[in-house]
């Protein structure tokens, strides 16, 4: 109790000397560095970054990734991401001068030289090429909550329904059955008709068609970081439109459009398993309703039948039609194997459902060996 006391102090003071303020890139790491120093609480960090901090300049997911790594906790690096992505449309940040007294930062791990790399994706397409045919038969319950911005801010987001799923994947293909909107039980719902944003493919078509040989994906090294407490690569990649099989179905006027898109691959050092896909669509028609979409797929291990696998546990989808826009989170749960006979599930998963959970945000950067 008495930890607490001065923990709510000392940021009660911090409130009275800088609110009101905006602050820079330096001074917001001057300050994470500080609530590290005095081991400050996470949950009471992250509350005071959301609620008295507005950014002068574009805070970088490099930076957050920095943050992380000195300890920040996973409550205030999803503050850091908000503020990172409120402040997308800001001037870069000035370069940051090293502290008098700080110790000399390690030297950063080199990149693998350009054989090395051509090696390291020969592994991971191979991985990824055969992820489908690895996957046993099995169901699982999705649960998609969709959030819109009328405003086109970013800030004014409401959620307007929450839609749980059946899947089936059974022979490679995913076969959808709602079953519950709003925590009320439906049934004769199609997933392609529920109306608003929807998706699909996240059981190994994307990944498929990125490390396609005939896709031509163009890849490139981006960095190191940690994914889960593992060494992870990271390699940024592009498909363009022609060899594109990512189809965007915009329903209200029965438009679609096949897309190019750019994103970054997160592979697992050590088993060379896509952990992460963060892709966008780019070039998109000028005539087309919807002219931003995005996609964040993360992958993670979870128990079939006591054996296991590695399955999506978490999607986040968004798009921009006009200033509307759109967000769908997507998770995952409940995996166990497939039985023909089975009967539908109207079982409500809610946020206290006891299961294995994706992580907020375990992405941290690479430490040197």
């Amino acid at each position: 109790m008495t930890i607490r006391r001065v923990v709510c102090a000392l940021l009660f003071a911090a409130t009275l000397a800088l609110a009101q303020r905006t602050f820079t890139v330096a001074e917001l790491t001057t300050f994470i560095r500080n609530t590290l120093k005095q081991r400050q609480d996470d949950r009471l960090v992250a509350d005071y970054l959301l609620k008295h901090f507005k950014m002068k300049e574009r805070l970088e997911d490099k930076t957050v990734e920095e943050l992380q790594g000195m300890g920040a906790g996973p409550r205030t690096t999803v503050a850091l991401r908000k503020l990172s992505q409120e402040s997308a449309g800001l001037p870069a940040a000035a370069p940051q001068l090293p502290e008098r007294a700080a110790a000399p930062a390690p030297p950063p791990i080199p990149p693998p030289n350009s054989m090395e790399q051509a090696e390291i994706l020969d592994q991971v397409r191979a991985y990824a090429l055969n992820y489908s045919n690895n996957l046993p038969n099995f169901l699982c319950t999705q649960v998609t909550r969709r959030n819109v911005d009328p405003t086109g801010t970013g800030d004014h987001w409401r959620q307007v329904d929450t839609i749980q799923e059946q899947l089936s994947y059974n022979e490679h293909r995913e076969k959808y059955v709602v079953t519950m909107v709003n925590g009320a039980m439906v049934t004769g719902r199609d997933h392609d008709k529920l109306g608003g944003a929807t998706s699909s493919g996240e059981f190994g078509t994307m990944l498929y068609d990125i490390f396609n040989p005939a896709t031509e994906t163009q890849f490139e090294w981006e960095r190191w970081t940690t994914w889960h407490g593992r060494r992870t690569y990271v390699f940024s990649f592009e498909v363009r439109q022609d060899r594109s099989r990512y189809d965007i179905y915009h329903q209200p006027s029965d438009r679609h459009v096949v897309a190019a898109y750019r994103g970054l691959i997160y592979a697992d050092m050590l088993t060379k398993n896509v952990m992460r896909i963060r892709m966008e669509c780019i070039n998109l028609p000028a005539s087309f309703p919807i002219q931003e979409a995005s996609q964040d797929l993360q992958y993670e291990m979870a128990k079939i039948s006591d054996q296991e696998f590695l399955l999506p546990a978490k999607s986040e989808l968004n798009s921009r039609e006009a200033r509307y826009l759109v967000k769908n989170v997507t998770t995952f749960h409940l995996y166990h194997k497939f039985s023909a006979t089975e009967s539908i599930s109207f079982e409500e998963v809610t946020d206290d459902t006891k299961q294995d959970r994706p992580k907020e945000d375990p992405e941290k950067p690479v430490k040197k060996p």
